[in-house]
């Protein structure tokens, strides 16, 4: 609708320009349209002739009245008034809005959709856990929110990569290699004095019984390959749980990359000859380091330390130089919060590769506090000291879970109620969305029992749908490829759940006011149309999400 306003804005500018009543003669890259807040104010502002006052040197309110002579005419238009300065408020003929439901019906699934990454290669790479411990209710939402991100671009016209790096080298799974293999000698009878470094909970013991079932006891092992053994097995064995617990959550990965692969191909030292090449490394005290602050990092880093080991920055240099090799345009990582200060060295590393700062983006997740009624909550018997994504899962449900994830900004902190997400009724907001669509689908049914067919596009009367509540559907219909779009340029998935809160709500006032079949039958088809084209776009927006939309609540 937008789109159509700007196209009779620009005629309206032409036209003033041909007449010779205004002089520039040069139509603006685009023409700011805004929703005002105060509905009465008409669905959508513009300052036009604000921004052409200088170049016209014209006040603002003569410009507006050249504008809106010729814009009253326009049949898109029921009303254009001048307000304050010189703002031109529309009011757009009820007609341009029913027609929106025509493209709802005719589209289908695809109503949304839009071209703006025109196949341009994006990758999207979240969760990236250390593969040392089950997933817990942090990983979840950054999972949720990556998987969200990914679908958001893929609705708008991007080619999305979904990756998971395996951070399967390095001090940590040395860890858990050791800590196995002392689990297993507890269960081959031995006194252990567990280290405090060691992982503590229950489930590395889980990993050393099946590690002793399959393997037995590692007896002609010396103690480094013995480590290194039950490293291997450890986390072989928790990214099999790892890629359970997120296929049942609905999340799928195109590539599951290896960081230890990286070493194994020689990656890591063929990009930090790269860099070398390139005169942004340098060595001091017998470590090699990377000149970041000549790209607006606070200081250099290291990449290799005095003693000859890698830091975790050289792989995530060399990771990340590999992607680009890879031919993505973008490059967009779901971190947790504490990773903040890591931002500016990986965008400096970039900047220092010709890469402009924006080609990656980070999205930082925020924590989550489980509650049960309001009050904190802690369970996770299985992993010790965090509550895991499964115990989640399995309460609450996978559709609940994805949608309270969503709730709120990525990097805001979520208060997650446990008991809300199980409630049955309008106080549960992703109960709320889906009782929206099975409500039509009930419509639905009993418009089949009473032997009224669904009617199809053309056959529908819109002088019929004379309510404002009608009119308001419309609009909120209308408004969803913007709301799309406004996620996927922003990369923010919250949006969608935002819109279906507020297509839901005006959805559920209409229908607990009016009844849909009455005894006008035309009234019954143009109504029937509406409500079904509600429940389209309610689908389709809950499967960018990966919430289900069922037909009986």
């Amino acid at each position: 609708m937008k789109t159509q306003l700007r196209q009779a804005i620009e005629a309206a500018l032409k036209d003033c320009y041909a007449a010779g009543e205004l002089s520039s003669g040069e139509v603006p890259a685009e023409i700011q349209l805004e929703v005002p807040k105060n509905p009465e104010h008409g669905d959508f502002a513009t300052n036009l002739a604000m921004t052409l006052a200088k170049p016209e040197r014209k006040a603002p309110r003569q410009i507006a009245e050249l504008l809106v002579v010729r814009l009253q005419e326009n049949p898109l238009c029921d009303r254009v008034e001048i307000a304050g300065p010189g703002f031109i408020n529309f009011r757009l003929a009820a007609q341009c809005w029913y027609a929106v439901l025509d493209q709802v019906m005719e589209q289908g699934a695809a109503y949304g959709k839009l071209d703006i990454g025109q196949g341009r290669r994006i990758q999207v790479e979240f969760v990236s856990a250390n593969p040392t411990g089950p997933l817990h209710i942090g990983h979840g939402r950054g999972a949720v929110v990556g998987d969200a991100l990914a679908s958001v671009l893929e609705a708008a016209g991007y080619a999305v990569q979904r990756e998971y790096y395996v951070n399967d080298a390095g001090n940590q799974v040395q860890t858990l290699g050791r800590s196995i293999l002392l689990r297993l000698r507890e269960l081959q009878g031995e006194q252990i004095d567990f280290p405090e470094d060691g992982y503590q909970a229950e489930y590395v013991t889980e990993v050393a019984a099946k590690l002793r079932a399959a393997k037995g006891e590692l007896r002609d092992f010396s103690e480094a390959e013995a480590i290194e053994f039950c490293a291997r097995f450890g986390v072989a064995e928790i990214l099999q749980w790892i890629e359970t617990d997120l296929e049942e959550f609905g999340i799928r990965f195109d590539n599951w990359y290896s960081e230890k692969s990286l070493y194994d191909r020689h990656m890591v030292d063929q990009q930090l000859a790269n860099l070398e090449r390139k005169g942004l490394t340098f060595k001091q005290d017998d470590a090699l380091w990377l000149r970041t602050t000549e790209f607006g990092d606070d200081k250099d880093r290291v990449l290799i330390k005095s003693d000859g080991s890698y830091t975790y920055f050289a792989s995530d240099v060399a990771y990340h130089m590999e992607k680009f090799d890879r031919g993505f345009d973008r490059v967009i990582d779901v971190w947790g919060a504490d990773h903040h200060g890591y931002i500016p060295r990986m965008k400096a590393m970039l900047t220092g590769l010709g890469h402009p700062s924006e080609d990656l983006e980070v999205l930082l997740i925020q924590m989550v506090n489980l509650l049960r009624d309001g009050q904190p909550f802690i369970m996770g018997k299985r992993s010790g000291n965090f509550i895991t994504l499964r115990e989640v899962i399995d309460e609450v449900g996978r559709d609940a879970c994805r949608f309270f994830f969503l709730i709120r900004r990525c990097d805001s902190q979520l208060d997650f109620d446990l008991e809300l997400a199980k409630q049955q009724n309008s106080d549960n907001p992703v109960y709320y969305v889906q009782y929206a669509h099975a409500r039509v689908c009930s419509i639905n049914r009993n418009a089949v029992e009473a032997g009224i067919a669904q009617p199809q596009q053309g056959q529908i009367d819109y002088s019929r749908l004379t309510l404002p509540e009608e009119l308001a559907l419309a609009k909120l219909l209308a408004r969803f490829p913007e709301s799309l779009s406004g996620a996927a340029l922003n990369y923010e998935p919250h949006r969608i759940v935002f819109y279906l809160q507020d297509l839901a709500a005006q959805f559920h006032s209409y229908y607990n006011r009016q009844r849909v079949l009455v005894d006008d039958p035309e009234v019954s088809k143009a109504r029937l149309y509406l409500v079904n084209s509600v429940r389209i776009v309610l689908a389709n927006a809950l499967k960018i999400l990966g919430v289900s939309a069922p037909e009986q609540m």
